[in-house]
Formats: C-alpha cells, structure tokens, sequence
C-alpha cells in the first residue's frame, strides 16, 4: 500500500489506584481491537487538546495532567486507510471518578455499542494484550516510565 497522507493520534495511558491500566475494546470496520483510550487529532487542535476531546467523548472525564512518554518512532502503516500512522502516548491523570460501565471481559459491549472499557491489572498486562503492533512497541518503550 503507498502511503498518502500522515494520521497522528493521541493515546492516555490510564492508571488507577488499584495499580489497573484503562483499555478499550473496540470494533471499526468489522475488526475487533484493543488499545489505550484515545484517537485521532482533528485539525486545529493540539495533541493535548486532542487527548482531552477524546477522554470527554469516550469516557466523559476531565484530564487534569498529561505527561508525555512515547512518540512512534518507525513507519506504521494504517490498516484502515492510506495513511501512515504516528501514535503520542501520554500518562494522563484527572481527579474525578469514571462514571461510564466498566466491563470484566474483553469485548463485552453494550447494546448497539462498539467500545467498552475494562481495568486490567498492570501486574498481568502485556504488550500482547493490545491488538496494534505500533501499541505493543509503544508499551514495551513506556512500561518503566509509569508513575504509579
């Protein structure tokens, strides 16, 4: 596939006190994936700006800090489109609770849904648990630099 155009996303890497990561279980265009919450930047906004919108979107919170830890550094091609794909992941905090389901199970989504969320425990989570190789080495990057 000949690469087009450039498709940069932002990802927050949540922690909570239980010492649990954030992920989200999605489906798009028929594929099931799991990844760290988080998604494409719109025109306009910055990268923390783009975070931001998409925490208040998918997990209506507040980010209240963004520390950044990793920026892909390899070509990624998207599986989706034309585009490559250039991930910044942040360690994202916020001071309120999440008030949206939280699921147990890996793809138990809501009816007509197609994104949930579970708490995964960071003792037993590995880069293999997220479906995108640009996530799994980003993981392998960032997994010392947590702040728990």
């Amino acid at each position: 596939m000949q690469l087009k155009f450039f498709n940069i996303r932002s990802y927050g890497i949540m922690i909570n006190h239980r010492h649990e990561i954030l992920i989200s279980d999605e489906i798009y265009n028929g594929q099931r994936f799991s990844k760290f919450p988080g998604g494409g930047m719109e025109l306009g906004e910055s990268l923390t700006n783009s975070l931001r919108r998409e925490f208040m979107e998918e997990c209506n919170l507040n980010l209240t800090n963004l520390n950044l830890l990793h920026i892909t550094d390899t070509v990624v091609s998207s599986i989706f489109d034309e585009s490559q794909v250039i991930g910044v992941y942040f360690q994202v905090f916020t001071d309120e609770l999440l008030s949206i389901p939280i699921k147990t199970e890996i793809f138990d989504f809501e009816e007509g849904s197609l994104q949930s969320f579970r708490w995964v425990s960071l003792q037993n989570f590995k880069a293999r648990d997220l479906t995108f190789e640009m996530d799994q080495q980003a993981w392998n990057a960032i997994e010392g630099k947590i702040i728990l």
